[in-house]
């Protein structure tokens, strides 16, 4: 094993993972793919790991970018504004609850089923049809800021959030695609879907380093930072990025480069077969 080419591998999934983790276009997707043309040099057990907990970097961005906005103590803040954003982070939590619940229970038996390259590349196709046909609907949302979010608006979206457990959904394509079709602008569901993120991601990367008692090898720890840190700094680009496209443009590219992605994915697994 060579150290340094191990980083540059960290590096480059970092890269993958801080993109594609808040554009809906399915991390999943990118990092099987990406992965198996880079075959890190690491046990398996590890290498799964790896990329779920390099999540951490990307969640760590929403909290550095969004901080004020998500502090309900910030001294600047209003007595209405510390309840609105404690009243954020409620429907935040409601939202959690059915994937959160779903995940515990059947997470085993969701990576036997679902973790394959056809179902990966049918999600990343379907998906972006569905992208394709909510945008040629151009109906006018009803919910233009956070604070119109209901609860049971929040609560519908993390119903439709359970379908991300199936990879190659995409965690905020599943969550930007059920707000924009309850009625939300695109704005405030990328918003939301980036606060929603935060619970699942911290708990899921929790659970893995539970898993494996945070008793890593040195060099495994260099790659596993390595990856954060990059993750972090890409995620900061990524997020702002989209926040500004939406502003002017809608999500069909986004649905159009799904289907291509899906189509290569499904393609180079065959071949490679």
């Amino acid at each position: 094993m060579q150290p340094i080419v191990e980083l540059l591998k960290a590096v480059l999934l970092g890269i993958v993972q801080g993109i594609t983790e808040w554009l809906p276009i399915s991390s999943t997707g990118h990092m099987l793919l990406v992965n198996e043309l880079l075959h890190m040099q690491f046990s398996k057990d590890f290498v799964d790991l790896f990329l779920v907990v390099i999540q951490l970097g990307s969640i760590l961005a929403v909290v550095v970018l969004y901080f004020h906005k998500l502090n309900p103590f910030a001294p600047s803040k209003s007595r209405d504004e510390k309840r609105q954003t404690l009243a954020l982070w409620a429907k935040v939590v409601v939202a959690c609850i059915p994937a959160g619940v779903i995940g515990v229970l059947f997470e085993d038996k969701i990576d036997a089923w679902f973790y394959n390259a056809p179902v990966i590349a049918a999600a990343l196709v379907v998906y972006g049809i569905a992208f394709l046909v909510l945008e040629a609907r151009n109906r006018r949302p009803r919910v233009q800021t956070l604070e119109q979010l209901d609860y049971k608006t929040a609560f519908l979206i993390g119903v439709i959030q359970v379908l991300a457990l199936v990879p190659g959904t995409s965690r905020s394509g599943s969550t930007i695609l059920g707000a924009i079709l309850l009625g939300c602008s695109r704005y405030v569901a990328a918003e939301f879907s980036f606060f929603l993120a935060v619970p699942i991601m911290f708990g899921a990367s929790g659970v893995k380093l539970l898993g494996a008692g945070f008793v890593l090898s040195p060099m495994e720890w260099g790659v596993l930072l390595t990856g954060m840190a990059v993750a972090f700094l890409v995620s900061i680009w990524a997020i702002r990025f989209l926040m500004r496209y939406i502003r002017r443009h809608d999500f069909k590219a986004f649905g159009i480069y799904r289907i291509v992605l899906g189509t290569i994915v499904l393609a180079y697994f065959i071949l490679n077969r």
